[in-house]
């Protein structure tokens, strides 16, 4: 198993994954499978994307495949640099259960670290997903915030949890 910042050419296979976190867990993701099967030139978005310097986006293979993935973006603002907050987490459901997911939270919180400057790293998560807040919690998220009903899908509704890391002893 490999875990890599992905380039330019991962950008396929990256749109195909997404496509696929949207479908299988539609409730953790903010994004639509709609949003992105519509959006005119997706996967080159992607590779612009993938170009940045100041986006970092994480995925795990197996056997040259894609099986999860993970974005952690530094603020740049000057006020916001001390955070930076991580997007788009997903592991395919057969995959689950083996640490994959923690790979992908090292990957980034080395990254963060790596950058210096960094002492917060923020994400949500859909309250009901105990699994990846246990994650979180283990690595030392707390949650700071609830809000509810913050996305609806299918008609029903989803509260999301909003938790922090802080890399540094300054709280």
């Amino acid at each position: 198993m490999i875990i890599r910042l992905l380039k330019p050419h991962d950008a396929k296979e990256y749109y195909d994954l997404r496509l696929e976190a949207l479908q299988v867990n539609p409730e953790a993701f903010s994004t639509s499978f709609e949003e992105v099967i519509t959006s005119p030139n997706i996967v080159e978005h992607y590779e612009k994307s993938f170009r940045q310097t100041n986006t970092y986006n994480f995925g795990v293979f197996q056997e040259n495949k894609m099986i999860g993935m993970v974005t952690l973006f530094p603020e740049t603002k000057e006020k916001l640099k001390h955070k930076a907050s991580i997007f788009a987490m997903y592991v395919k459901p057969a995959y689950r259960g083996q640490g994959i997911g923690k790979l992908l939270l090292e990957a980034t919180l080395k990254q963060a670290y790596e950058l210096g400057g960094i002492s917060k790293i923020n994400l949500s998560v859909v309250s009901n997903n105990q699994e990846a807040k246990g994650l979180y919690q283990r690595y030392g998220f707390k949650t700071f915030g609830l809000e509810e009903k913050a996305l609806m899908v299918n008609h029903a509704f989803y509260d999301e949890e909003y938790m922090s890391l802080w890399l540094s002893n300054k709280e």
